[in-house]
């Protein structure tokens, strides 16, 4: 019977720390960044409540890793000064809305789902819970933005204490963790008076310090001596060129591994770097683009269009009017210029577009202003692929 599994230990040690989920046990890039997290939290180990903190960057910047590291460290120190201390880290990847989040913090929690009652029976249930838990507690809500303008929940939490709904020796703080660069620009003007939270920046990270965190990583993941340090450098290179990620850069060290394992190689070489490359953005673009709806796929084909023409960035209008014309060309109907902006912003949070918001000249008011975040090759390649789009795509070459 053949052996329908591999031997991996010729070129891997340990490769969970490669895995997206992985918290590394020090972060030097990020020292900065730490501090200043640190600084907001340092009043609840004794003079007070901690500051609400919201970390912005793009995905793979560390703000996760730094939030998770960060709270290890307090919630340490908080037990040596004998602190209750709880902290709550929570997802809102895929959730549109406050009511969404507020029902699965409580879920998680008490094992009940409080969807479908009213908003207010829900946030009743919500501060029950936080005043059972007691003492000071942090609310880690991660990819926040995926809420987008529906604020509520930071809105009730920001009052909540002056309305009567948490008890006066309670405190909850928030970490918000945030790939939108606009997410807080966007808030309420309501939310934005009564929310006074400090903000750290996550910049890009650059090719040495990718280099340095591959080195740590591969030192852990690989067999000693199997990876070229030239093939680190290449993986970081990439990453720094494109969108300065560690996830990405990591991705690209792992694929590389995966391909020399896959050849028989005993090392892993520039070759495999540059083939890994090709393969994980490849693979990242097709995630992201092949599961969308019509309406989604129609808008980014009318981004491609312009962006082969070398139109972007582009206004919403620009690229309504060439949504239309592809809809015309597919012969399916269209939709509004609002509902298509709409549809841009949640190709924005996969990173497959983005846009940058300016005061549009003498018309005033604040305008979007659109570009591919993708290979446009690679895009254009996937998109080639979708069956329903067959007939347009004519246009875009």
């Amino acid at each position: 019977m053949p052996d329908y599994f591999q031997d991996r230990s010729s070129v891997f040690r340990d490769e969970s720390v490669l895995a997206e989920e992985y918290t590394p046990h020090e972060l030097p890039e990020r020292e900065e960044e730490l501090s200043e997290l640190g600084a907001a939290l340092s009043p609840g180990l004794g003079t007070g409540a901690p500051h609400d903190v919201f970390l912005q960057g793009k995905t793979g910047q560390g703000k996760t890793a730094a939030a998770r590291f960060i709270l290890s460290e307090f919630e340490t120190r908080a037990a040596e000064n004998d602190i209750e201390l709880t902290t709550i880290f929570h997802s809102c990847a895929g959730q549109t809305s406050s009511y969404q989040v507020v029902c699965d913090l409580v879920e998680k929690k008490t094992g009940e789902n409080p969807n479908g009652h009213p908003k207010r029976k829900v946030f009743d249930h919500f501060y029950d819970l936080i005043n059972d838990i007691g003492g000071t507690i942090v609310l880690v809500l991660d990819e926040v933005d995926s809420i987008g303008q529906d604020d509520l929940l930071l809105y009730e939490l920001s009052r909540a204490k002056d309305n009567d709904h948490i008890a006066d020796d309670v405190g909850v703080s928030i970490i918000g963790i945030s790939n939108d660069g606009n997410f807080l620009a966007e808030l309420s003007p309501k939310v934005k008076d009564s929310f006074r939270e400090r903000r750290v920046m996550f910049d890009a990270y650059d090719a040495s310090q990718l280099r340095s965190i591959l080195e740590r990583r591969a030192a852990m993941a690989f067999v000693d001596g199997v990876v070229d340090e030239s093939a680190i450098a290449l993986c970081a290179g990439y990453a720094a060129n494109d969108q300065g990620s560690a996830r990405q850069a990591i991705d690209y060290l792992y694929e590389a591994g995966e391909i020399a394992l896959q050849q028989g190689d005993d090392r892993v070489t520039d070759e495999h770097a540059e083939k890994a490359e090709a393969k994980v953005d490849r693979r990242s673009i097709m995630r992201s683009i092949e599961g969308l709806t019509l309406q989604d796929h129609l808008a980014l084909v009318a981004l491609v269009m312009l962006e082969s023409q070398g139109d972007t960035p582009a206004r919403t209008r620009k690229v309504y009017a060439t949504y239309r014309d592809v809809c015309a060309e597919l012969e399916t109907n269209d939709i509004s210029l609002d509902r298509v902006r709409d549809h841009l912003k949640e190709l924005d949070l996969l990173g497959v577009t983005r846009y940058t918001i300016r005061t549009a000249g003498s018309e005033g008011g604040r305008k979007y202003f659109w570009e591919l975040n993708t290979d446009l090759g690679a895009t254009i390649n996937v998109l080639d692929s979708i069956d329903r789009l067959d007939g347009v795509l004519g246009l875009v070459d």
